[in-house]
């Protein structure tokens, strides 16, 4: 067990400083005004010189950099630093091989002038999302399946107080909803399936493929990720079968996160999309068929090629 004690030493704001310097000036012995303040006597002696020379000012926050500092740059390698730092926007590491001088000392210049961090794009930039996109429509097209929980009643977070009995939504199930999007035309086709399994998977892929070519779009090849049903041999028979090639995201990496992701609910703020089921009330709820889920700016190069055709 820890034992509790008064500190020895008080930490003097800038309010209780004041309050010493008005009782001593008021006349009472720096000792004194001192013990009443929870400082020191030497400390009421070092506050009232500092106030007979510089007035109430004087008794702020004062920085701890020493007065004196021989080994620092000067003022021409500091500019020369910043300089280099604004020309290319790199990092100290990088900047020391265009500066003669060492990253640490790089890092404490930039950290000295406010310059340690880039400064944030503002305006349009800020709110335009970095992504790339295929030349062509049907160039790429993203798989990806979401894992959804079934229930007979939402909770209280979409109903609130008016929440009925949860334990009814125990061991129902699940349901897995399989998207497709176009990498350049963001045109998406999404089903609601019991499983997510290869044959589910292979199944889904031949209606997709099926959907677009109505559509005026040839799929050439598609990106999934490295889950067990993209590489069984259902799904290589499946693939070579449409002539299609396979590509697969690499784990852990959040700039190859597929676009399928786009319209999950958890996701669909980032990128613009508002996801909302309506609620169905009935005895016994069952998934029908999902409406066509488009995006709500559609390419201009889709619509021109769908025209040719």
């Amino acid at each position: 067990m820890e034992r509790t004690e008064r500190p020895r030493r008080k930490r003097l704001s800038w309010e209780s400083r004041c309050e010493i310097v008005t009782t001593i000036a008021a006349g009472v012995s720096p000792a004194v005004a001192a013990a009443g303040g929870g400082c020191s006597r030497a400390t009421a002696y070092r506050l009232w010189r500092r106030y007979q020379a510089g007035g109430w000012l004087a008794l702020r926050d004062r920085s701890s950099r020493p007065r004196r500092q021989p080994r620092r740059l000067c003022a021409e390698d500091e500019q020369l630093i910043l300089g280099a730092r604004r020309r290319s926007a790199y990092g100290p590491v990088r900047l020391a091989g265009l500066v003669p001088h060492p990253p640490s000392t790089i890092g404490k210049v930039l950290r000295r002038h406010g310059c340690s961090r880039l400064p944030r794009p503002a305006g349009a930039a800020a709110r335009c999302a970095r992504r790339y996109e295929r030349e062509r429509p049907g160039e790429l097209l993203h798989l990806d399946t979401k894992k959804l929980g079934r229930f007979w009643e939402p909770g209280k977070r979409v109903l609130g107080a008016q929440a009925g009995r949860p334990q009814r939504n125990r061991r129902i199930g699940w349901q897995h909803l399989h998207v497709a999007i176009d990498d350049h035309s963001r045109l998406a086709y999404a089903e609601l399936l019991p499983g997510q399994d290869a044959e589910s998977c292979v199944r889904f892929l031949e209606r997709a493929t099926a959907w677009y070519r109505a559509h005026g779009v040839e799929i050439e090849r598609v990106l999934t990720e490295k889950a067990k049903a993209y590489h069984s041999r259902a799904w290589l028979d499946a693939t070579a079968w449409l002539q299609l090639e396979r590509r697969y995201t690499r784990i852990y990496q959040a700039r190859h996160e597929r676009q399928g992701g786009a319209l999950h609910p958890d996701a669909a703020r980032r990128v613009g999309v508002r996801a909302q089921l309506s609620i169905e009330h009935g005895a016994c709820p069952r998934a029908r068929r999902l409406p066509t889920l488009v995006q709500q700016t559609p390419s201009a190069q889709l619509a021109a090629s769908a025209a040719a055709d």
